[in-house]
């Protein structure tokens, strides 16, 4: 060894032993940390199923190529930090002699030919990242970089650190070509060669580019170390990890859309017969509440703000950002992490658990953030502004969108069960929606015995459970349905649309009562819990020893609730959305439409119906028969649908900040210029009917459900829906 390799052998050794060292510390304090979660033993469930989804997600990158360029450039990336790592290893060898290869694989001609394409898209990939990230860099507005709030020199870090290593791969082949020494030939290693061709013939290259390259790589290594809550760049190792987690592995989309889950307590469900607030966790009140899965969420967000540039609320003014709420949350589980790691945190009743002689060692930091509350008062500082959240409406934009599976709506809905079991902070507005629940079994608080009313009218008979025992489908006409004038008509709609097509069903009439959707999406688990209990004796009561239970519902919010969430409380149903069993029909023959609806129709998609249950092609085939045309889809659809700012129990709250959601999806759906816009929930229905109103040239525009318009192209005729 030359005396050049000698020192450069041992200053390699002496910064990767430093950053080998911090990066361990690193890992076990990230590891500390996250185990302070609560249990989720769910999690660890079909173990083949999460290996698949994980291998999918990752390798195939199934979220991040709905963004197009940016999710291609991200894969190569990614493929480019994994195979080219070995390429680091090979560094080690080059410091030593620049003879030297990886064994086994490192003179292989196809070895050199898939690193040298895998590094050319890798500097390819990684400019684009560059180039995005700059062009969208906040600063330029509020609300026109999904950025703004994420730590932006860590992300110019991390891309620059990528694009140093990429460039050294290079040179230290392009100087092993110049003085001869490459093992592969042009046509494997093309650019290696073209660089060789203008570098000198310096026999120390090699082994210096390679130190430089092992001192970029081990700088990367004791910089991510020394910051734990470094999201963009720990990601890389932990994403394979909160995605093998996700508590759906079995869905094709967000692992937190569909049903809640249960509130729990030590990591099993919550008993609200036997719940004790003393001796059970009812919701999260201090981060170390959240399960483990969730504190792996916190760590593993990268800053993209891909959720950021979907959410509703941060898209109309509101203070929620999905991604600062997260971020939020880490910040704080990884300063308070001292206090817990010592012992320290409070009992359900309060008290501290730690003694003095436990917290002595304890840094004041840790002890002060220890004391932040975790939503604040009105006179003190909260880790999370009550606006924060309020605001959300649970659309599950989100989670949609979150490359790395962060389950955001959990993590609010969790929030708010402390809030309004615990703490009985929610907004006032809601108590009203709360109390009507509780005493009249619906949000309005109309009387029970008006819940029929909506049949009166009709041309023919309604049948009821009770009074007729051969039907199919039971009919939940839901809250909206049975009292709102609005809904009221694609209640009636669809009954007759049922009963055009010979569909035996039935109602249940003044059986119903509310799902309880709303009380369990504002926090109120309890009410929700007695809501649906209540319901579900009355639902296999009225199904009697029937195998298959079938249900049509025309709310989202009942339709996601009834399938998917009554089933944690001894409910298994068949629920379908009326514009499935409609679209059904059609293609039956059952029902045929004979003149098409014109003048331009678009389609609003429900986030409870779409996003959440993925019921995107049953009201487009609907409408598709139904008009002439084709719909007029607004830019934001489907899975990326723009929510009319009712879910989440927000129907029933006042949006007093920034722009009104409603407003902004009414607008995007005037800009079609479609003179129908169609919706499938009776929710979207009233929002998006209040958001055109008042436009002004724009006021001849009506809002309809799917089933109308269907009724009136089999009626033939505007009056009859």
């Amino acid at each position: 060894m030359h005396a050049v390799q000698i020192v450069a052998t041992v200053l390699a050794a002496a910064i990767t032993v430093v950053a080998v060292s911090l990066a361990v510390r690193a890992v076990l304090k990230m590891t500390a940390v996250i185990r302070l979660g609560q249990p989720d033993p769910g999690r660890f469930e079909g173990k083949g199923t999460r290996t698949v989804t994980m291998l999918k997600e990752t390798a195939g990158h199934t979220r991040m190529l709905k963004w197009g360029v940016v999710g291609a450039a991200h894969w190569f990336v990614m493929v480019a930090f994994i195979v080219l790592s070995l390429l680091v290893v090979e560094a080690y060898f080059e410091v030593v002699d620049p003879d030297l290869g990886l064994p086994l694989v490192g003179d292989l001609t196809v070895f050199g030919l898939v690193t040298e394409i895998i590094g050319v898209l890798g500097v390819i990939g990684i400019a684009v990242l560059i180039a995005i990230r700059l062009r969208n860099r906040p600063g330029r507005g509020r609300g026109l970089s999904r950025f703004t709030g994420s730590t932006m020199w860590q992300g110019y870090f991390v891309e620059w650190i990528i694009v140093a290593v990429l460039v050294c791969g290079f040179l230290i082949r392009g100087f092993k070509a110049a003085t001869g020494h490459l093992e592969f030939p042009v046509w494997a290693a093309p650019v290696s060669h073209a660089i060789g061709g203008v570098l000198p013939d310096w026999e120390a290259g090699a082994t210096i580019v390679a130190l430089i390259k092992i001192c970029i790589s081990m700088t990367w290594l004791i910089v991510v170390s020394l910051n734990v809550t470094m999201g963009v760049a720990w990601h890389r190792f932990l994403a394979f990890f909160n995605i093998f987690f996700k508590r759906s592995p079995d869905k094709p989309a967000g692992s937190g859309l569909g049903a809640l889950k249960p509130m729990t307590s030590a990591g099993k469900p919550l008993d609200f017969e036997e719940a004790d607030p003393e001796k059970d966790q009812f919701g999260v009140a201090h981060v170390e509440q959240f399960t483990w899965k969730g504190l792996l969420d916190f760590s593993t967000c990268t800053e993209c703000g891909r959720c950021q540039s979907q959410c509703p609320a941060w898209n109309t003014g509101k203070p929620l950002s999905p991604k600062l709420l997260v971020l939020s949350l880490r910040d704080h589980a990884y300063a308070k992490a001292p206090y817990l790691l010592a012992g320290g945190g409070k009992d359900l009743t309060g008290e501290e658990k730690a003694t003095e002689d436990q917290l002595k060692g304890v840094d004041v930091l840790a002890m002060a953030e220890s004391e932040r509350p975790l939503i604040g008062g009105v006179d003190e500082q909260g880790v999370i502004d009550p606006d924060v959240l309020w605001s959300c409406t649970t659309c599950g934009a989100c989670v949609e969108q979150c490359p790395v599976d962060i389950e955001h709506v959990d993590h609010i809905v969790d929030m708010r069960r402390y809030q309004v079991l615990i703490e009985s902070s929610f907004p006032a507005e809601a108590g009203v929606m709360l109390r009507n629940l509780e005493n009249k079994g619906n949000p309005w608080g109309a009387p029970q015995n008006t819940r029929e009313d909506w049949t009166k009218g009709l041309d023919f008979e309604v049948p009821r459970v009770g009074e007729v025992e051969d039907f199919e489908y039971l009919f939940w006409v839901g809250c909206a349905g049975a009292f709102e004038d609005r809904a009221k008509k694609t209640t009636r709609a669809v009954a007759t649309l049922l009963h055009e097509a010979g569909v035996n069903y039935a109602i249940l009439g003044e059986g119903e009562t509310c799902s309880g959707d709303p009380a369990r999406r504002i926090g109120n688990e309890f009410v929700f819990q007695m809501l649906a209990q209540q319901n579900v004796e009355t639902l296999n009561e009225a199904f009697g020893d029937r195998p298959t239970k079938k249900i049509v519902a025309t709310c989202p919010h009942c339709f996601n609730t009834l399938g998917n969430e009554y089933e944690q409380v001894g409910g298994k149903f068949e629920v379908v959305h009326h514009t499935q069993l409609l679209a059904h029909l059609v293609a039956e023959g059952k029902l045929t439409p004979v003149q098409p609806v014109d003048g331009g129709v678009t389609y609003h998609d429900p986030c409870y119906l779409g996003r959440h249950n993925r019921v995107f092609e049953a009201p487009r085939e609907v409408l598709g028969t139904a008009i002439e045309g084709g719909l007029k889809e607004m830019p934001r659809n489907s899975e990326r649908s723009f929510c009319c700012g009712a879910g989440g129990a927000r129907m029933y709250m006042e949006e007093k900040i920034g722009k009104r959601i409603n407003v902004e999806r009414s607008e995007e759906a005037l800009a079609t210029g479609a003179k129908t816009i169609a919706v499938g929930c009776p929710f979207c229905y009233t929002m998006i009917s209040d958001g055109v109103t008042g436009k002004g040239e724009q006021d001849n525009v009506e809002v309809v459900d799917v089933a109308s318009v269907l009724l009136r192209s089999i009626k033939g005729d505007a009056s009859s829906a």
